[in-house]
């Protein structure tokens, strides 16, 4: 992905995703990741309980 689609607010569907796949799954943990641009990024674990 690149920082326009992070900017954009892609971010949202990124999260609502990766919730669903662990829902379904029956995952517990699960990692977003998006590249902000100029060698930056942005990592987020989500853990359902």
């Amino acid at each position: 992905m690149t920082e326009a689609f992070v900017v954009s607010g892609v971010r949202t569907p990124i999260l609502v995703t990766l919730l669903g796949r662990l829902e379904r799954s029956g995952g517990r943990r699960g990692p977003a990741t998006m590249c902000v641009g100029v060698g930056q990024g942005s990592a987020l674990l989500v853990e359902r309980s």
